[in-house]
């Protein structure tokens, strides 16, 4: 059931970046003009954060296209060669240097550029365990585990066992990675504001910010044009602010990294949803 979606990506996998980012771009648009829904969410979504320029909502159409379609190169490619499209890293050596010094390293990828790239690229330096939220799409968790789970790099669900396995990981000093900016599940998190609207914010990762013996840091990886790679940025978490809450200094930093590459930001997410069974946001 699962070979025929398999052999699909292998073969897109096979196609050069550039073209595969072009196509990105006309899905980008298809998703844009037949779903109202996503239309709604990210248009509402750049207003919100003040990003609704018209020149830089069309990339961010564009861009969220790209994302869908490079996957078959980050997945099906042998792991040399997607780690050969990293062409510049910044801000690696403070996380060299933590790394050096003993601590665990706590790695928060946001929905923005390619956060399938910026997990693999780690692995070559450091074990790293990355949380992963099962797709709705039963038959796509075996292509997503295969074309995450590469060498060095540990998948482990986002459900009380993989939670355990994260700590597990820290206390080892070892890497950890996951998306700070998923919406969680019931009372797995707490409203708090992001880009100036409230939004249910998963508590686990603010909380492992404030781990003793754990650096952590912002990352990104830059889409480059004309399909040449990536540039992968990496930001130590910001002090908190007097009186900021955890889960308030996480969005914060979020709001500042994301002014770094609006653009390739996935402002389609539903952010600001209720999960069922949470409480409503304040007003």
């Amino acid at each position: 059931m699962h070979q025929f979606p398999t052999l699909v990506l292998r073969l897109f996998s096979l196609l050069p970046l550039e073209l595969l980012h072009g196509l990105g771009t006309v899905l980008g648009w298809i998703m844009y003009g037949t779903s109202p829904t996503y239309r709604r969410h990210l248009r509402e979504n750049l207003a919100i954060a003040r990003y609704d320029d018209a020149r830089l909502r069309r990339r961010a159409i564009a861009a969220a296209g790209e994302m869908i379609m490079e996957l078959p190169v980050l997945w099906f490619r042998p792991h040399e060669r997607v780690v050969a499209l990293v062409k510049s890293v910044e801000g690696a050596e403070a996380a060299f240097a933590a790394r050096s010094a003993g601590k665990a390293i706590l790695f928060l990828t946001p929905h923005m550029g390619s956060f399938e790239i910026a997990a693999q690229y780690a692995a070559v330096h450091v074990p790293i365990t990355v949380l992963y939220r099962r797709p709705k799409a039963a038959w796509l968790e075996p292509l997503m585990r295969a074309g995450r789970g590469r060498s060095n790099v540990r998948l482990v669900p986002a459900d009380l066992t993989g939670v355990r396995e994260i700590f597990r990981a820290l206390q080892r000093g070892e890497a950890v990675g996951f998306l700070p900016d998923q919406v969680p599940g019931v009372g797995e998190g707490e409203w708090s504001e992001f880009f100036g609207r409230p939004a249910y914010t998963m508590t686990l990762a603010a909380k492992l910010t404030e781990r003793e013996n754990t650096a952590c840091f912002l990352a990104f990886a830059r889409r480059l044009p004309r399909g040449e790679g990536y540039a992968i940025y990496l930001r130590p978490l910001t002090a908190a602010r007097a009186g900021e809450s955890a889960t308030r200094r996480l969005n914060r930093a979020l709001e500042e990294l994301v002014a770094e590459c609006p653009e390739q930001y996935l402002w389609g997410y539903n952010r600001y949803k209720t999960p069922e069974g949470a409480p409503p946001p304040p007003a």
